[in-house]
């Protein structure tokens, strides 16, 4: 059984003062991490051999507490700024990567300097700047001991926690967890699942979810705080406090969002052994004038998740070629009828004669061409929870 490392969040409830205690970390976390990359900027521009990190680190936190100009790091925890630099050498690391085409996946820009005007302030500690008490409390070092809000207990003890303020003011605990898999009784279920925007998820075996569309439903309360807030004078306390609004507004549709997802991926993984998708080029699909819905749906998301869970639980999940023509081809016979402009929502086989609903049929093509894809290339291949994909003959 192999182990898989997880995140669990968990909103907090500092007091005033832990608030601007953390504010203050915020700000040296960020004032190292701006240190860090413009001496890096600077050494590149000059053309200066690469500076070690143990050099950089002597540099912008050894040395420069004993500053006037820099005293007033003295005041955070070390670990505080320690790993801020961390992230420094860590955002280097994935951007040349990147560059020499060792890391897969979209190109990674390189580090920018931070702002205090970011949407996400952030620090991360390891376990020497962190406990958690018997209580329940989070201790966090040069800070105190914060409420947290448990919704459920830790399956182990994390190996790092970072702290999260988001635009809406709003604090949390995020915790790094090593745990095991935790594989589900076997059932003999598979599932193809075309996504869309009338409904967000058709599935093989016929049933429909209906797009909840929470930006759209919120639409008329967020148009009016923008416009609340484009009435407020720049700089003022009363645009601040129509700019907190502003977020926490997108707040509660990404929180009903991302519950929604939670809740319909873990239903299909429990219900179903093996789960399949097509693989969308959501980018792409976000440049057309269905941009606003496609940010609506959060496919990616979806995806991302029902792919995380199928390797924790056991389950088989696989994605088909953008290219393969679901919505062209027959699922009784498999003739292939040509393209259709999406305003077909039914069309029947000219070979069989069958009457297909568009999405049905596409999901149920996506199920037959998964399933081929694993017999004949993934057969013998260990998923990622270790077991076989499929039992040997």
């Amino acid at each position: 059984m192999s182990t898989v490392q997880l995140r669990y969040n968990f909103r907090l409830d500092p007091t005033p003062g832990q608030r601007m205690a953390l504010a203050r970390a915020f700000g040296c976390a960020r004032t190292v991490f701006n240190d860090g990359l413009r001496i890096r900027r600077e050494a590149h521009a000059a053309g200066l051999p690469h500076i070690r990190d143990t050099d950089l680190q002597k540099q912008v936190i050894t040395t420069a507490k004993r500053t006037p100009e820099r005293a007033w790091l003295a005041e955070v925890s070390s670990v505080v700024l320690v790993q801020a630099l961390a992230d420094l050498h860590t955002a280097y690391r994935n951007f040349f990567a990147s560059l020499s085409g060792e890391r897969k996946g979209r190109n990674v820009a390189p580090p920018r300097f931070r702002s205090r005007k970011d949407n996400r302030q952030t620090i991360r500690l390891t376990r020497n700047g962190f406990r958690l008490r018997p209580d329940g409390r989070l201790n966090i070092a040069r800070i105190g001991d914060v409420r947290v809000r448990w919704s459920r207990g830790l399956p182990s003890d994390p190996s790092s926690v970072t702290i999260v303020k988001d635009a809406a003011g709003r604090y949390f605990a995020s915790f790094v967890v090593q745990t095991s898999d935790e594989p589900l009784p076997d059932t003999t279920g598979e599932v193809g699942i075309d996504l869309g925007l009338t409904h967000f998820a058709v599935l093989s075996d016929g049933r429909k979810v209906t797009a909840p569309k929470f930006l759209r439903r919120a639409e008329r309360k967020l148009r009016r705080a923008q416009q609340n807030l484009s009435r407020k004078a720049r700089g003022s306390g009363n645009r601040e406090k129509a700019v907190v609004k502003v977020a926490r507004a997108h707040a509660r549709v990404a929180d009903a969002r991302r519950d929604h997802h939670h809740k319909l991926s873990t239903a299909l993984i429990r219900e179903n052994q093996a789960v399949y998708v097509e693989d969308l080029c959501v980018n792409g699909l976000a440049r057309t004038r269905l941009a606003k819905s496609v940010h609506d749906a959060g496919w990616s998301a979806f995806v991302n998740m029902l792919e995380y869970k199928a390797a924790r639980y056991g389950r088989v999940f696989q994605r088909i070629d953008r290219m393969f023509p679901s919505s062209q081809l027959c699922s009784a016979c498999g003739s292939r009828d040509g393209p259709k402009p999406l305003a077909v929502r039914t069309w029947t086989c000219r070979d069989c004669g069958t009457v297909h609903d568009r999405d049905i049929n596409a999901a149920r093509n996506i199920r037959a061409e998964a399933q081929h894809m694993v017999a004949a290339g993934r057969a013998e291949t260990p998923n990622a929870c270790g077991g076989p994909v499929r039992p040997s003959a």
